[in-house]
């Protein structure tokens, strides 16, 4: 009568293991550290097993800095070289050029 919980039958993949699972079968994970806060944000996912196997502790920036170092979007040595200036203090946010050159000019 009233039709199924169930309507959105929509599938999501995990990004810990890539199995794809049913959007009811997730749980969201949002990258920036605020869930609750919805507008204008798209979500990612992990199955239950993943999330469960997740550290639930407070990540501080952790979220902020990776997504200043180009995670996902930096080929990995220039990742993990500006991770590295950014985590050791050699750098602050915003400053990609300069911590950029400075690694060239080390080399």
């Amino acid at each position: 009568m009233w039709g199924s919980r169930d309507r959105d039958r929509t599938q999501v993949t995990c990004i810990a293991c890539g199995e794809e699972v049913p959007r009811t079968a997730a749980r969201e994970y949002d990258k920036h550290g605020d869930r609750w806060e919805r507008a204008d944000k798209q979500f990612e996912y992990l199955c239950k097993e993943c999330h469960s196997d997740l550290c639930h502790q407070p990540r501080g920036d952790l979220e902020a800095v990776l997504v200043e170092s180009g995670a996902g979007e930096s080929d990995r040595e220039a990742f993990l070289g500006r991770y590295a200036d950014l985590a050791t203090g050699d750098a602050e946010p915003g400053d990609e050029d300069e911590a950029e050159g400075g690694r060239e000019r080390e080399r």
